[in-house]
Parts: C-alpha cells; sequence; structure tokens
C-alpha cells in the first residue's frame, strides 16, 4: 500500500445478455486494463456473467451450468493476475439459486456472497428467481475449490478489508455494509444493476454518497450498462467511487462501448476516522455467531506512475463558487452566533476590538457587526481601537480608520509608542534592538489598552487570532494571543480571506472597495518599522512559510493523523506546479517544529467557536502536552 492508498476501480462493460462466454471473454479484457492500469481492486455489475435482464432464463440449468464453468474459466484466465476483482454471478447452492458476487485473485475464487434484499416490486420482481441469501454461511465448491459462502470480509493485505454488499441491499433500511463496517470492513463494493428513472441517479448517487459517510469507509459501485435487455427498462452503467461521504470518481452513464473509473482511496485516512470515536466499536471478545467470516486476500503494489486522485491544495476551501458562498454565510453565522451568547452571558452590550486594517482585525469586527444586529444592540456599542506604533504603515492605519467610519462604530486611538519607549526604559531595552522583546513589548501595550478600554465599557474585547497564526505559534503570549472571546480562533488563514471577500461582496460600494484593498494588503503584524517609502517590509510569509502549505499541513495532521512523511507526498501532488519538492520540505519542518514548541500558548486559549472539524481548542478538540517532544516526526520528514 502507497502511503495509505488503494487503488479501485469500477467497471461497465458491454455484457451479451445470455451468453456467459463472450461475458468472459469481456471480463478478461477489463481485468487486462485495470491490472495495465495499476488498480488493486476491480468491481464488475451485478450478474455480469450472465446478463442481469434475462428473465426466466435463469430458471434454464443450461445457462446456470455454463455461469458456473464461465466463473472458473474466469478465474484460471486471471490466474496470472493478482488484481482481485469481483463479478455478478448466479449460482445453485443446495438446489437453491442465489444471486451472488465471487471476489477473484490470482486464479482463485476467494468467496461468494449472496444478495441479501431480494426486490420484488414494478419492474423489479427477482425472488421470482432468487432466494435471500441472509444467514447462510456454508462451504461450497466453486472452480474446483471448497469456498466460504455468506457474509464474508476479504482481507487483502495488512489494512484494506473489503465487504460486497448487492445492488438493493444498499436501499435497504439498514444495509449489509453497516454491519460490515462495524466489523472492520473499509471497502464497500457494490456489484449493481440499477435502471435509469428520471431523477433516480441523484437519488442513487446519494445514497452511496451517505453510505460512504455513515460507515467511514470507501464504496465502489459498478452498475450494468445499456447492452442490458431494454424489453422493460434502460440501464446507464452508472459508475461511483466515493470515500467517507465524497465521491471521487464518477463515470458517464449511457456509453455504448463501456467504461472503466478508478480512483485512490486513503484508507490510512479512513482508519484514523474511526479511531477518533465513531460508534463503530466492535468487541473481540465474544464474537457473534452472524459475523462475517474472514478470508484471506493479497494486495498488489500500487506503483508511483498508477496513482490517480487529485490532492486538493486548500482543504479549508470549497472550490465551487456556490459551495463556498454557502460556506462563508454558515461561518460567520456561527462566529457571530457564539459571540451574541457570550455578549448575553456576561450582560453587556458592549464589545472592543483592536483594528490594525489587516485582515484578522478586518473580520473580527464583521462577525461582530453581525453578532450586534443579531442581538439589536447599535453599532456605536463597538469600539474599535487603532494603536499606531513603530511598524504601522499608512495605509493600514487608514483602512482600519476609515472601515470604522463606513461602519458606524465608536472610534479610538491610543498611539502606544511613547508608552513601550518608557517600558523600553524601564526594562533596559535599546529601543534599536529589535528582537522580540521590541515586537512582544507592542503586543502586550497594545492588549493591555484594550482591555483597559474594555473594563471602562462595561465591555470585553473580541479576539482576532486565527487558527493558523495558533498553530503556528505566531501570536504574543499574553499579547494578542489573549482576549475574553477568540471569534477567529477557528478559521485558517486560507478561509479568512474568502470570509470577508464575502463580507465585501454582501455589503459593496466604497465598504467593498474598502475591503478589496485590505485583501489586497501584504499580511503582517508591523512590529517593525517600514522601509524609507512607507511600505511593509515585515512579511509574515517570508519568515513562516506560505499559509497555504501550513493549513494544508495543519488539515491533514490533525483531521487524520496523517504522518509528516506522507504530508510530504500529499503536498508535493498538491503544490508541485508552485513549490520544489526541497521547499515544501523546508517549510514542512517549519510547521513542525513551530507546532510543538509553542503548545503552551494553545493550552491557555481564551474560549472561541469551533466552526469546521479542525480545531485546536484546549477544552474540546486538541490535547496536547506542552511540553510534547516533535523529534519522532522531525525524524519521519526524511524517512525511507
Amino acid at each position: 500500500m502507497m502511503q495509505g492508498f488503494v487503488k479501485v476501480g469500477v467497471a461497465s462493460p458491454p455484457v451479451s445478455v445470455g451468453d456467459p462466454r463472450k461475458n468472459i471473454d469481456t471480463a478478461v479484457a477489463v481485468v487486462r486494463e485495470a491490472e495495465a492500469s495499476g488498480a488493486q481492486v476491480l468491481v464488475l455489475p451485478e450478474l455480469f456473467i450472465t446478463g442481469y435482464t434475462v428473465g426466466d432464463l435463469f430458471g434454464q440449468d443450461i445457462l446456470l451450468e455454463a455461469a458456473q464453468k464461465g466463473l472458473a474459466e474466469l478465474a484460471e484466465r486471471t490466474r496470472d493476475s493478482d488484481l482481485c476483482f469481483v463479478t455478478g454471478v448466479p449460482l445453485l447452492v443446495r438446489g437453491r439459486l442465489f444471486n451472488c458476487a465471487a471476489a477473484v485473485q490470482s486464479g482463485r475464487v476467494l468467496g461468494v456472497v449472496p444478495k441479501i434484499f431480494v426486490p420484488n416490486r414494478r419492474e423489479y420482481y427477482e425472488r421470482r428467481w432468487f432466494d435471500s441469501g441472509r444467514g447462510i454461511s456454508l462451504t461450497i465448491e466453486v472452480a474446483g475449490e471448497k469456498v466460504p459462502f455468506g457474509s464474508l470480509l476479504f482481507e487483502l493485505g495488512d489494512s484494506l478489508v473489503m465487504g460486497i454488499e448487492i445492488c438493493e441491499d444498499l436501499w435497504a433500511p439498514v444495509p449489509p455494509s453497516s454491519s460490515l463496517a462495524i466489523a472492520g470492513a473499509n471497502l464497500i463494493a457494490n456489484p449493481s444493476a440499477s435502471n435509469e428513472l428520471v431523477t433516480k441517479h441523484e437519488y442513487r448517487r446519494k445514497l452511496v454518497e451517505l453510505q460512504s459517510a455513515r460507515c467511514m469507509c470507501a464504496y465502489a459501485y459498478a452498475s450494468s450498462g445499456v447492452h442490458e435487455s431494454t424489453t422493460d427498462s434502460v440501464f446507464s452503467g452508472a459508475c461511483l467511487i466515493a470515500e467517507n461521504g465524497r465521491v471521487l470518481a464518477e463515470g458517464e452513464r449511457f456509453l455504448r462501448k463501456g467504461q472503466i473509473k478508478y480512483a485512490c482511496v486513503d484508507i490510512e485516512a479512513l482508519s484514523a476516522e474511526r479511531r477518533q470515536g465513531t460508534g463503530m466499536e466492535w468487541s473481540c471478545e465474544k464474537q457473534d455467531e452472524t459475523a462475517p467470516v474472514r478470508v484471506k486476500g493479497t494486495l498488489r503494489a500500487l506503483r508511483q506512475e498508477h496513482f490517480e486522485r487529485r490532492i486538493d491544495p486548500y482543504p479549508f476551501v470549497p472550490s465551487d463558487p456556490c459551495v463556498m458562498e454557502e460556506r462563508c454565510r454558515e461561518i460567520l453565522n456561527l462566529q457571530a452566533a457564539g459571540l451574541a451568547k457570550r455578549l448575553e452571558h456576561v450582560r453587556t452590550m458592549s464589545a472592543v476590538l483592536g483594528l490594525s486594517g489587516g485582515l484578522d482585525s478586518t473580520l473580527a469586527l464583521l462577525v461582530t457587526m453581525r453578532a450586534f444586529r443579531l442581538l439589536g444592540y447599535p453599532p456605536a456599542n463597538i469600539t474599535g481601537v487603532t494603536m499606531p506604533g513603530f511598524g504601522t504603515t499608512k495605509r493600514t492605519y487608514d483602512n482600519a480608520v476609515r472601515l470604522m467610519e463606513l461602519l458606524s462604530v465608536t472610534k479610538r486611538e491610543v498611539d502606544i509608542t511613547q508608552a513601550c519607549l518608557q517600558h523600553f526604559s524601564d526594562i533596559g531595552h535599546d529601543p534599536d534592538d529589535h528582537g522580540v522583546a521590541f515586537e512582544n513589548a507592542q503586543a502586550r501595550e497594545r492588549t493591555q489598552v484594550l482591555m483597559d478600554i474594555a473594563n471602562k465599557t462595561g465591555g470585553i474585547v473580541v479576539g482576532t487570532a486565527d487558527l493558523s497564526e495558533l498553530a503556528l505559534g505566531w501570536a504574543t503570549f499574553n499579547g494578542d494571543h489573549m482576549s475574553m472571546y477568540g471569534v477567529n480562533a477557528s478559521v485558517p488563514k486560507t478561509l479568512v480571506r474568502h470570509l470577508v471577500r464575502y463580507e465585501a461582496g454582501r455589503l459593496g460600494g466604497e465598504t467593498e472597495a474598502l475591503l478589496n484593498d485590505v485583501l489586497d494588503t501584504p499580511v503582517s503584524p508591523e512590529l517593525l518599522p517600514p522601509d524609507k517609502a512607507g511600505n511593509i517590509l515585515q512579511r509574515t510569509e517570508e519568515r513562516i512559510g506560505p499559509y497555504a502549505l501550513h493549513d494544508f499541513f495543519l488539515y491533514h495532521m490533525l483531521r487524520f493523523g496523517t504522518r509528516p512523511k506522507k504530508l510530504l507526498f500529499l503536498a508535493c501532488r498538491a503544490f508541485g506546479d508552485e513549490y520544489t519538492q526541497d521547499e515544501i520540505i523546508k517549510w514542512l519542518g517549519v510547521f513542525l517544529e513551530r507546532f510543538f514548541f509553542h503548545q503552551y500558548k494553545r493550552s491557555s486559549l481564551p474560549d472561541g467557536p469551533k466552526i469546521g472539524t479542525v480545531s485546536l481548542s484546549p477544552r474540546g478538540d486538541w490535547r496536547m502536552p506542552s511540553d510534547a517532544d516533535g523529534s519522532l516526526w522531525l525524524d519521519d520528514i526524511g524517512a525511507e
């Protein structure tokens, strides 16, 4: 398994209704094609060996005998292939006929799974021919070997566990895949024959998405195509591969020549999801009599050139503009609702913010405006404070002042220069020494000013620090790190921009133009003097690295427990056109060093609303000792 990924294929080839001989030839060709593509698992449609639509021909011995011989021939003709594939086949077992799926690998039928929910309504009348396989656990003879028959789990390699359900099983109130997932399956294969009706495909797609999410698994769905009989129904060859609620690959429908679709599913990420407490616990002390039988198989290696999956470089940011708009609205509502509750609880109608003209403080002000609207408070009860210092530029200062004017909040200005110079004198620090003390003294002075103004107005200080800064420790301890409620604490930097842009579009006019200028301003704490022309010299991303990379590392490390070696693998594929591997290694090292070193700041964070699956709250999400050693993670970057 390459970095926890498994390449899965779903196929809907042309079928010859009632002729297993032709279908076996087709199946062998499809297996060879999938094998050449580097696929490790392949799923063919329901009853593919005979065709799904043969009707009462299922009652003919000649067809059933040909189907069983065809399965044996298919296994024999693919004996040199270590690809594990699943195909549909009708089988007689002890005088009863079952609609089955057989898993085949290296010339052997590993096991056979019968369909549980056999439909018998409208255009479906499978019970006319097939029995349900519910509760059956047998050993049968197929292709000259004894194989397990019933509910099975196929252990392929060390980590991949495949379960199988067939077509209608997915549509049942409690699909077999739910029990299979609880028993350990992380990939569900579904050979299907689902006909097309108006609006049915979207519903079917949602079923696959939701079942993969509910079971925290990968789901491979392959349905019969247009060459099935059209006497009463039309089949489209729907093919889907989903992972934990997200469709990774989807084929076209109604293709005359058939198709195979591939996707690399992340088994490691699915395992991490399940470890985080999902209600999918199973007991190893007492094995249920109806528990799936475990069948051993192997997993062929996945080579780099066969890796087939787009790695999203911006996992916090939806790529679809419509989804992005809805996401921004939802996040802003969450932030505002959290702040509104805090204001109500402490019985205040006053909020105080430090405004720098940068992105984070701008977002915090926009959120506070929303919270005040929710509560019916006047915007004048919001006190915005500009606190120019040694590094403040005219551009950021003017933007902060003008934004307060446009939003009708109360303006305050406190120049911190003299207070800091006095402080430097008190502690014996040379003002020309622009080291850590020079920078942090300004951040702490500003925080003291805000806290004291909040005391005077009977209000609370609204914090501005975002998730990315907290992950990197890019905040002054007991300075901008502290507030009375941190509205941005769960918002990553790559998302802050979109939230501000969304509000800019909603507000329009001069406010929109000003917010767009804020968006165009380089990210900087402005704690060091600007150049002679008054331009920002201290650019955050030049010092600590691109926030796009850091947010990428943060998402995968916290969401899935991804190890650094795999983070590098993923980042190189996501950002390969933008950064070299050496650059990614450099900034990954910076991220890990800062993440571990600055945990002490996160251990004492103020309250703030959780808005996504990744959060660093020491109370609700991330509980790490402040003195944890990160050397194991740093060493893993270069591990072979």
